[in-house]
C-alpha cells in the first residue's frame, strides 16, 4: 500500500468526530465523514509507522442505515453528514461513541443514565456563521457553508434543515444584493477580497433577530439599502439589529476589528426556563435554546442540593448555568476569560434580580488560586479543548465533594477524567445530552464525587 493508490472498502465502525476504519489489505486506513455499512472507493493520503490516513473519493454503495429522506445539499454541504440515518440511531450511535472513549482510558463509571434527545430535532439552531466563497473556483459568489471535504468552496444552503425560514430568507436576500452590487468575496489563501462572514442570531423564545455582516476594510460600501430590504422581509421574527463588522485579521474565523450599528440594537433577548438573558453578538450562547434547557436541567439533577454551598461556575461565558443554580445555592462564583460575555453576565444577573452571583473575568487556570472564598461544589464547562492542566490541579486541591463537568467534546472530556480519577474522584454518573442533531457532536454530562 503506498500514498495515492486507490481501493474500495466497507465502513465498519464510526468513531467520534465524524471518524472512522476501514480495513484494507488488512491494515487500518482512517477516513472521514461516513457512515458503517457504506461501501467506498479511498485515495490513500498519508502512510506512517502506525498511522494510514484516507480520503474518500466516492460512495459506491449507501449504508443499509441510510433511510432517512435528507436536504437538497447533503453529500454536498460538509455538515450533517448524520442526516440520512434516523435520529434515534443517530443518538444511539453518539452515547455508544462516548462511552467507548472513556472505556479506552479506563475511566470507571457508576451509573450510564439513558441519552436525552434534542426537543428539535430540525430548525433547531439560534445561530447559523455563513461564509461568502464560489462552489467552483472563479465561478458566482456563493454563500452558506464550506464543501465537503473543501475548506475553500462554499455551497449556498437555502435549503439547510437545521435552521428556520428567518434565516433562509435573510441568507437569500443578502446573497441577492452581493450579486446585484458584483460585491467581491473574500479570498483567505490570498488575503483579498472584501465579503467575508454573516452571522445571524435569533431568541427561540422572542424571536428577536440580529444580522451581523462581516467585511474586510478593502472597500467602502453603502448597506443602508440593503438594511431596508431585510427589514421588509416577511418572517415569523423580527429584525432587532443589524451590525456591519469590520476584520482584516488573516485567520478565517469570524471576529471584528470594529462594529458599526447599521440599525436597531447589537444585543438581542432569549429566555431560558424563567430568566431572561441579553446576548452580544460575539458572546457565547448555547445554540439549542431547548436543548439547552434540557442540558441545564439535567446539571441542577446531578448537582443535587446546594441550599448552603458556594459553587464555582468555571469558564461561565454570559452566566447561563450560574443563574439557573442562584435561585438554590448560597452563592454562585463565575470565571470566564471573555471580559464582553462576563459583563454581559453581570448585566443578565441584574436584569434577573439575581444578588448572589459574583462573575470573575479572567483565565481559569489564573484566576482560580485567587479566589478567596472556597467552594463546596465546581460545575466546569469548558471549551472544546477541555480543562487546562493546571486548572485541573487546582480544582482537585480545592478538594470539594462533587464535581459536575459539562463537555462538548468527550475526547478532552475522557483526558480530564483520567487526572481526576488519579486523584482520588471517580465517576458517580453520566448522560449524554444531544443538542446538534445530524452532525457528530454531542454534550455530555459527568458528576464526580471524592472517594
Amino acid at each position: 500500500m503506498k500514498k495515492g493508490m486507490t481501493y474500495e472498502a466497507v465502513v465498519e465502525e464510526l468513531e467520534y468526530g465524524g471518524k472512522a476504519k476501514v480495513l484494507i489489505e488488512g491494515e487500518s486506513v482512517e477516513v472521514k465523514n461516513v457512515l458503517p455499512g457504506q461501501r467506498v472507493l479511498v485515495r490513500i493520503t498519508k502512510k506512517r509507522r502506525n498511522r494510514i490516513q484516507g480520503k474518500v473519493l466516492e460512495i459506491l454503495e449507501t449504508s443499509p442505515l441510510e433511510v432517512e429522506e435528507t436536504c437538497k445539499h447533503f453529500g454536498k454541504c460538509g455538515g450533517c453528514f448524520m442526516q440520512s440515518i434516523p435520529y434515534e440511531e443517530q443518538l444511539e450511535m453518539k452515547e455508544k461513541q462516548v462511552l467507548k472513549l472513556l472505556e479506552e482510558r479506563e475511566i470507571r463509571i457508576g451509573k450510564i443514565l439513558p441519552a436525552d434527545r434534542s426537543p428539535k430535532v430540525y430548525e433547531y439552531r439560534n445561530k447559523m456563521e455563513f461564509t461568502f466563497g464560489d462552489e467552483e473556483k472563479g465561478g458566482e459568489i456563493t454563500l452558506g457553508m464550506h464543501k465537503k471535504g473543501r475548506h475553500h468552496d462554499v455551497v449556498t444552503v437555502d435549503g439547510c434543515r437545521i435552521m428556520d425560514e428567518d434565516f433562509r430568507k435573510i441568507q437569500m436576500a443578502v446573497l441577492d444584493f452581493a450579486k446585484e452590487r458584483e460585491l467581491p468575496q473574500y479570498n483567505s489563501m490570498k488575503h483579498e477580497g472584501f465579503l467575508r462572514h454573516l452571522v445571524v442570531r435569533k431568541g427561540f423564545y422572542t424571536g428577536e433577530i440580529v444580522v451581523n455582516l462581516v467585511t474586510s476594510t478593502q472597500r467602502e460600501e453603502d448597506f443602508m439599502p440593503l438594511v431596508e430590504r431585510v427589514k421588509n422581509l416577511d418572517l415569523q421574527g423580527h429584525l432587532h439589529g443589524f451590525l456591519h463588522s469590520k476584520n482584516d485579521q488573516l485567520a478565517d474565523m469570524v471576529q471584528s476589528d470594529e462594529m458599526i450599528v447599521l440599525y436597531g440594537n447589537p444585543d438581542y433577548t432569549d429566555h431560558l426556563f424563567d430568566l431572561k438573558f441579553q446576548i452580544s453578538p460575539y458572546s457565547f450562547f448555547q445554540t439549542n435554546t431547548p436543548g439547552a434547557e434540557v442540558l441545564y436541567q439535567n446539571v441542577v439533577e446531578f448537582i443535587g442540593e446546594i441550599g448552603n454551598k458556594v459553587v464555582y461556575d468555571l469558564y461561565c461565558g454570559t452566566g447561563t448555568i450560574a443563574q439557573v443554580l442562584a435561585k438554590d445555592a448560597k452563592k454562585v462564583i463565575g470565571v470566564e476569560i471573555v471580559e464582553e460575555a462576563v459583563k454581559k453576565a453581570k448585566e443578565n444577573a441584574a436584569l434577573n434580580g439575581i444578588e448572589n452571583c459574583e462573575f470573575i473575568a479572567g483565565d481559569v487556570k489564573k484566576v482560580l488560586s485567587t479566589i478567596e472564598e472556597k467552594p463546596d461544589t465546581i460545575v466546569v464547562d469548558p471549551p472544546r479543548e477541555g480543562i487546562h492542566p493546571k486548572a485541573v490541579k487546582d480544582l482537585i486541591d480545592f478538594n470539594v465533594e462533587e464535581i459536575v463537568y459539562v463537555s462538548c467534546n468527550p475526547k478532552s472530556l475522557a483526558d480530564n477524567l483520567v487526572e481526576f480519577q488519579n486523584a482520588g474522584y471517580r465517576v458517580v454518573k453520566l448522560k449524554a445530552v444531544d443538542l446538534f442533531p445530524h452532525t457528530s457532536h454531542i454534550e455530555t454530562i459527568v458528576l464526580l464525587t471524592k472517594k
